[in-house]
């Protein structure tokens, strides 16, 4: 529980770093991705060594998933100039609600009653974030704000799901993580080339913010939270999680001062308490009923990698924890937990 809470206390520093370095959109991500990749690349070397190579296939997945990732981040880093660093923290994490609705209208999948329910009670929690109720508390365009957050969290969903087929039959995490980083540093450069917004040559105080950024969030803080979120219940995986939002705006409240005000704290409750509404397990099912988990699983192939012995969450970084092959409609499901924030 304490290397969780630390990994989500590190990732939680996301969106205060991203405006203490202060530089464009496009750059910030580019340089997130780019400056994490030493690292990234040395623990999947390491990681190959130990369960050996990845099929081309599966690396191609991972970098076109990258390439989601890095809308994901530039359109995150215009919602914290729009509405401020907790609040975009906040819309940020939607994306549980965002793959549901993907596999609904994609894949055909109608989600269970309980995200059907859920989901006006987040949208109420959405508007009032959005400060269209009361003063806004931070930001430049609130409204806009809100569209880039909602629109970040998509883009996440989608890059969840193609990282799910990358991941298939295969436990590399590092290895992945590198690739998908790798292709969220040539897209971010991409999406700033093609607008006119990236800068390669920034002054060494933002040079510093944005190494700590992708040393402190995009690897430790990553690190830390897959490797420990296996061996929790799922309940209290699902409410450590949400200490990154909370943390946010505590964070941006004290560093940046960007106070919320009660509308959107209340708000952003409303939103974490949907959230964990929808990612709970029921503790007496035999299956997960979790429509996150599904997707992903569906988008994978409908196989996933059993691994006996551990949490209900499934995810692991050991490869001792390997398992068989089995149809993810009679197994439990092994999400790839990717906190890209």
């Amino acid at each position: 529980m304490l290397t969780a809470a630390l990994g989500a206390a590190c990732i939680s520093s996301s969106a205060i770093l991203v405006t203490l370095a202060h530089v464009g959109s496009a750059t910030t991500a580019f340089f997130r991705c780019a400056l994490a990749l030493p690292v990234l690349a040395l623990l999947a070397m390491v990681e190959q060594r130990r369960l050996g190579p990845r099929p081309l296939s599966s690396r191609v997945y991972a970098v076109v998933a990258g390439l989601f990732l890095a809308l994901d981040l530039v359109l995150w880093n215009y919602a914290i100039a729009d509405v401020g660093a907790g609040i975009a923290t906040v819309l940020g994490n939607l994306q549980v609600l965002f793959v549901a609705l993907i596999a609904w209208l994609v894949l055909r999948e109608r989600p269970e009653r309980r995200y059907l329910a859920v989901l006006p009670i987040v949208m109420v929690g959405v508007l009032l974030v959005s400060g269209l109720l009361g003063r806004p508390a931070a930001g430049l365009h609130p409204m806009a704000g809100v569209g880039y957050g909602l629109a970040t969290s998509a883009a996440y969903a989608c890059f969840l799901l193609i990282l799910r087929r990358a991941s298939e039959h295969k436990t590399h995490v590092a290895g992945q993580l590198a690739d998908a980083t790798a292709g969220a540093a040539a897209g971010a450069l991409l999406l700033g080339l093609v607008s006119g917004g990236v800068q390669l040559r920034i002054g060494w105080p933002s040079f510093f913010w944005l190494l700590l950024l992708g040393l402190l969030s995009g690897t430790l803080g990553w690190l830390l939270i897959t490797s420990s979120l296996p061996r929790l219940p799922a309940a209290i995986s699902s409410l450590l999680l949400l200490l990154q939002p909370a943390a946010a705006l505590g964070l941006a409240d004290a560093v940046l001062g960007e106070r919320p005000t009660p509308l959107q704290v209340g708000g952003a409750v409303l939103v974490c308490a949907g959230v964990l509404a929808v990612t709970r397990k029921g503790a007496a099912r035999s299956r997960p009923d979790c429509e996150q988990d599904e997707a992903i699983g569906k988008a994978g192939g409908d196989r996933v990698l059993l691994k006996p012995g551990i949490s209900d969450l499934g995810r692991e970084l050991d490869p001792q924890y390997r398992g068989k092959v089995a149809p993810a409609t009679e197994a439990q499901l092994r999400p790839d937990f990717m906190p890209g924030r």
